[in-house]
């Protein structure tokens, strides 16, 4: 995995900035995304560029703005002439009862969420190709068993499941399309002890993951996957079983 660059969208902070660490650490130069964690990604760019000169670099973009997307393709192309692997990983998660959905929480979390991934893959695509790379999406596992009042955030992860597949068709043979389905790894804020206890007593394996978990699966599907694509990895202790 030496030599090889990876764009990770939301890099900054909790599940993206682990993934960009370990991506690090076997050898990856790194580009890291943000929008308000300006802070953070700077923090991260120092450590990784301490560890190894150099070796990674920060885009801000507003993934919510279409105009931003050629910004960022363009910014992260500059960086090392090439994109081998797309994370898309920003995202945004929020409770829309139906009661309190209107349209400006559809366009926030459809844009980041769904319309973000397809076109910043689709920008990508040209050096994703000259580079056989691939894309990973993180998705959740309520794309498929929606999490009551989160309408809208399970529709755009739901389409963000058919995205994955439909990229995996049009991008073949030489761009691989794979998704991320992460369970019980971070706490929604405002979760009490016994919400807490519900969520481990559905998991097979008792326990909660970490973002650890998350990143190992994103070096598998870029390192030992080859012959896989249009394909959804859960990272669920088995808690899809229950739902």
């Amino acid at each position: 995995m030496k030599n090889k660059t990876v764009l990770i969208t939301g890099a900054a902070k909790n599940i993206g900035a682990t993934i960009t660490k370990e991506l690090h650490s076997v050898g990856m130069d790194i580009i890291i995304h943000y929008n308000h964690s300006e802070k953070e990604a700077l923090d991260l760019l120092k450590e990784l560029n301490n560890v190894r000169h150099n070796s990674a670099t920060t885009i801000q973009a507003n993934l919510e703005k279409k105009e931003c997307y050629s910004k960022l393709i363009d910014n992260a192309l500059s960086f090392k002439g090439k994109i081998d692997v797309l994370v898309n990983n920003a995202s945004t998660f929020y409770a829309t009862p139906l009661n309190n959905i209107n349209e400006k929480r559809w366009n926030e979390l459809i844009n980041l969420n769904l319309k973000a991934p397809l076109f910043i893959s689709k920008l990508a695509a040209k050096s994703l190709e000259e580079n056989k790379g691939c894309i990973i999406n993180i998705a959740d596992i309520h794309a498929s068993n929606p999490l009551k009042n989160h309408v809208i955030y399970c529709v755009s992860k739901a389409g963000l499941i058919t995205l994955t597949k439909s990229l995996a068709k049009e991008l073949a043979p030489n761009i691989r399309v794979n998704a991320i389905s992460p369970g019980a790894i971070t706490w929604s804020n405002g979760m009490n002890k016994e919400a807490k206890e519900e969520v481990i007593n559905q998991t097979i394996l008792k326990k909660t993951g970490n973002a650890e978990d998350i990143a190992k699966a994103v070096i598998f599907l870029i390192k030992d996957a080859s012959y896989i694509t249009g394909q959804i990895l859960n990272v669920d202790g088995g808690k899809t079983l229950f739902l």
